[in-house]
């Protein structure tokens, strides 16, 4: 088959979590323009739907839909309703996050909040999804981990700045690839694929000095993630192109791991 046709989307209805965010706005649009109709899904509608507007604008396919993690039956409704209208979700993209914990001082009320989205939700979502493309002996599941799931934080990114980073974070995100590698060996015999991409730091505009210049040291590529870096990525893995690679975490960090 021509590479093209490997990495050839269309007609697959491909489900982004989070679709709006830094590295959700990028994932959505990678999938459209790889022929998708992208589903963009979060608790806010009005965010979703500005990015599913966008794509509609150059033509591609996009809708936007409301759910909550943190709800059980919310997610059960979103993928009854994605059924009924679609017949069938190819691709699910776990990409969202509650950020309940901003430090290592936060309420361990925080830390219960986080869980129920990023350890409980994820795992509601992910048996949801995954249990019709089973039965459909087709689909891939992409869960969007960290670095910080691969490695100790480096606390000294964060001198001479008022940032840290918070201990949920680590936690869900390490979960995020041992889940990644049951489900896939848990799903591999029904010809469903699951892996993981454990991005970097995403450069923003409120990534400012000394933070940049710390964290940048540490990478190969001397520089934080762009917009474009991660859509390959994720057009990869949802196609046919890998259609052998299951599994697997792949690092998208600019050597900062290494």
């Amino acid at each position: 088959m021509h590479i093209k046709e490997l990495m050839d989307l269309s007609g697959r209805v491909a489900v982004v979590t989070g679709g709006y965010g830094i590295y959700g706005a990028p994932i959505s649009e990678g999938l459209a323009e790889a022929g998708a109709h992208v589903v963009i899904a979060s608790r806010s509608l009005d965010k979703c739907e500005a990015v599913a507007g966008q794509l509609r604008q150059r033509g591609l396919k996009a809708s936007a839909e409301q759910y909550d993690q943190g709800d059980n039956a919310s997610i059960l409704q979103l993928r009854d309703k994605l059924l009924k209208e679609f017949g069938a979700v190819q691709i699910l993209v776990n990409n969202s996050v509650g950020r309940a914990m901003r430090s290592f001082d936060d309420s361990a009320d925080a830390w219960r909040k986080s869980m129920e989205v990023n350890a409980n939700g994820l795992f509601v979502i992910s048996r949801a999804f995954i249990e019709p493309m089973m039965a459909a002996k087709s689909g891939s599941m992409i869960n969007i981990s960290s670095i910080q799931g691969v490695v100790a934080p480096a606390f000294d990114n964060y001198a001479g700045t008022k940032m840290t980073t918070p201990p949920d974070y680590h936690f869900h995100k390490h979960g995020m690839i041992g889940l990644t590698k049951y489900l896939a060996a848990f799903a591999g015999p029904y010809g469903v694929r699951v892996n993981a991409i454990s991005p970097g730091g995403f450069q923003t505009e409120g990534h400012s000095e000394p933070f940049l210049s710390q964290y940048c040291r540490r990478t190969f590529l001397g520089r934080m993630a762009k917009h474009d870096d991660i859509k390959g990525a994720v057009v990869y893995l949802a196609s046919d192109a890998s259609a052998y690679v299951t599994g697997h975490n792949l690092l998208l960090d600019g050597g900062y791991s290494v």
